[in-house]
């Protein structure tokens, strides 16, 4: 009898501070990543950065680098990726399988950041991934959270070279000693699923 996969909930941002080719262009993405610890919940932060990007290559690299980083954690786990970015909720939910079928072309023609859309198919092979997509800046908490470690590591233009210790837990507390999220509970929903 086989382990049970470990479920993983990962919520995702990306930052890009101009989003224009014609001039510096510096972004950063970020993840916080939860898995089950018996009756506590695990956490860590991963965020990277580069100096002349866009949001939607930032968003790709980084679920490509945030699922690698879960295949060295657990070889396969059963992931739910929450984004802001429609760009890759949409592309993983709804574009990408005619992509292929076509022989990794859109109807209309060439796929914009083709080689980032292979590596994250190959990437997100390795898991059961359930891609969602929640409104950005709207006050979802891990939302913000991420979006923090994102804008962080596009100003500073600095990564975290892999997964480190999350920094959630105190980041949630100053907000709330702020009055927000007062009734709000971290651990819910990594429970629910598990």
């Amino acid at each position: 009898m086989s382990a049970p996969t470990t479920a993983v909930l990962v919520h995702a941002d990306e930052s890009c501070l101009t989003n224009d080719h014609t001039k510096p262009s510096p972004g950063g993405n970020a993840a916080l990543i939860e898995a089950p610890a018996g009756d506590s919940v695990a956490r860590w932060d991963f965020y990277e950065s580069s100096p002349q990007t866009t949001n939607n290559k930032m968003a790709l690299a980084g679920a490509i680098a945030a699922l690698e980083w879960i295949r060295r954690q657990w070889s396969h786990a059963d992931v739910r990726y929450v984004s802001d970015s429609e760009y890759l909720v949409k592309g993983m939910n709804e574009w990408l399988a005619a992509w292929k079928a076509r022989g990794w072309k859109r109807k209309g023609g060439a796929i914009e950041n083709l080689e980032l859309w292979q590596k994250l198919d190959q990437a997100s092979a390795a898991h059961d991934v359930r891609w969602q997509w929640v409104r950005g800046h709207a006050d979802h908490p891990k939302n913000e959270y991420a979006d923090h470690l994102a804008v962080t590591a596009a100003e500073r233009q600095h990564r975290s070279n892999g997964l480190v210790a999350s920094e959630f837990d105190a980041w949630l507390r100053r907000q709330q000693a702020r009055g927000k999220y007062a009734a709000y509970d971290p651990d819910g929903e990594v429970h629910e699923r598990s």
